[in-house]
């Protein structure tokens, strides 16, 4: 798969990523280093115990760096997660992690898929 393909699977902003990184080879680069990134972690281990400010913080850092590596449908769970934990309570829709996870763990599989070639 191609740089270009995983990003339509994603439905991602490919060209507007490309337009802030300036070269396919970096946006693949960055895209790459998102497997590593462990803020979708901290935000699970974060909602499990309650801990509602970290959770917040994690899907507030998992919002910006998706919305930089241009991760729409990514973005658009976290944002809508971050905004239900921006006063540091429990969100009163379950639904947004559950959204949040689903989109991840898509996003981590297609950039699998692209390491993998």
């Amino acid at each position: 798969m191609t740089l270009q393909e995983c990003y339509a699977k994603l439905n991602g902003d490919f060209e507007g990523t490309l337009g802030r990184l300036c070269s396919e080879k970096l946006v693949e680069k960055f895209a790459l280093k998102f497997l590593a990134d462990d803020s979708f972690e901290l935000l699970e281990q974060s909602m499990e115990v309650g801990n509602y400010n970290d959770a917040f913080r994690a899907a507030h850092t998992l919002k910006g760096v998706s919305l930089n590596l241009g991760f729409t449908k990514l973005y658009e769970a976290s944002e809508e997660l971050t905004e239900a934990l921006r006063d540091g309570g429990r969100p009163d829709n379950e639904e947004l992690l559950q959204k949040v996870r689903e989109e991840y763990q898509r996003t981590i599989a297609l950039l699998q898929e692209l390491q993998n070639g």
